[in-house]
């Protein structure tokens, strides 16, 4: 996967923190932030699916009338 080269801007005890993290771990700071974000994306809640396997999953599930007609229908009720 291709690294892509970004400029941010941290509050000075952010870097303060980053810099002693930094001088312990003994890694450079691009490191430091690629774990910070590996970190951050594995906490975030997931079903598990990406939007095209649900999509595949449910395609076809509806068996009633024509779509378009429910809708407008739906829609007339409002």
């Amino acid at each position: 996967m291709k690294n892509v080269r970004t400029v941010i801007s941290l509050q000075e005890d952010d870097k303060r923190r980053l810099d002693k993290q930094l001088t312990r771990e003994a890694v450079p700071m691009t490191e430091l932030i690629h774990r910070a974000v590996r970190l951050l994306h594995a906490r975030q809640p997931t079903n598990g699916r990406g939007l095209d396997e649900v999509l595949d999953a449910t395609a076809g599930s509806w068996q009633g009338e024509d779509g378009l007609a429910y809708q407008r229908r739906a829609r007339d009720e409002w």
